[in-house]
């Protein structure tokens, strides 16, 4: 873990956390700067991708750099279209399994190969992801909580949470739904040490966020 900060840029390169068990390995793709994750388990090789969200041309170079450099799963966390413009041509090249939450998987132009429902588990290598699924931001978003065994658990949120708030929704009650999950799914069963990935922007910690839940609620977004 030592030097990963989670800041990174469009053109520059990815960030890299050393795990005993997972790397994990972040990179900025796109006009909209989505963060793309690539996981990969160091005993087998064995990789994940997390929003093959643009320049495909990135993420294979990415994909390509893991030991083995075999994709097994490309999970897209949601169906906007940012998050999955590479999805297609990264699929071509690699081969790899699509996923995503079963109801936003007919807004997604590729076909899903996993469909995933809450307390689903996708397994890449030695590595096993929990899945929580959260309505509002879209009605089949994901997260992913890899619960690691040797030291607090890495949380890959999508456009659900980001350091100050939860993702845009569009009507009170698509925000209620959302801040709900994340209540209960998230903030209720996972400790402040929880590092968080989202889909955009740097990193946080839920202990960061934890203390401004109330305020989030007060003010609607």
């Amino acid at each position: 873990m030592t030097g990963y900060h989670g800041s990174v840029k469009v053109g520059g390169p990815p960030d890299v956390r050393e795990l005993p068990r997972l790397v994990i390995s972040k990179v900025a793709v796109g006009p909209m700067d989505n963060n793309a994750y690539l996981l990969r388990c160091r005993e087998t090789g064995q990789q994940l991708l997390v929003d093959a969200a643009n320049d495909a041309r990135t993420l294979v170079e990415l994909v390509g750099t893991g030991h083995g450099s075999s994709l097994e799963t490309v999970v897209t966390t949601h169906r906007h279209p940012d998050h999955w413009q590479a999805l297609a041509e990264v699929v071509r090249v690699t081969g790899a399994r699509t996923a995503a939450g079963r109801e936003d998987a007919e807004g997604i132009p590729v076909r899903t190969d996993l469909l995933l429902d809450d307390g689903a588990v996708v397994r890449f290598g030695r590595i096993a992801l929990g899945v929580r699924h959260l309505v509002g931001h879209t009605p089949g978003s994901v997260v992913l909580v890899y619960d690691d065994p040797e030291g607090p658990p890495h949380l890959f949120t999508g456009d659900d949470l980001f350091p100050g708030g939860p993702g845009r929704t569009t009507s009170p009650a698509e925000f209620a739904a959302l801040m709900g999950g994340l209540e209960e799914k998230v903030f209720g069963v996972l400790p402040d040490e929880t590092w968080v990935y989202p889909g955009h922007g740097n990193d946080t910690t839920l202990g960061a966020e934890r203390p401004h839940l109330a305020e989030w609620r007060a003010r609607g977004w």
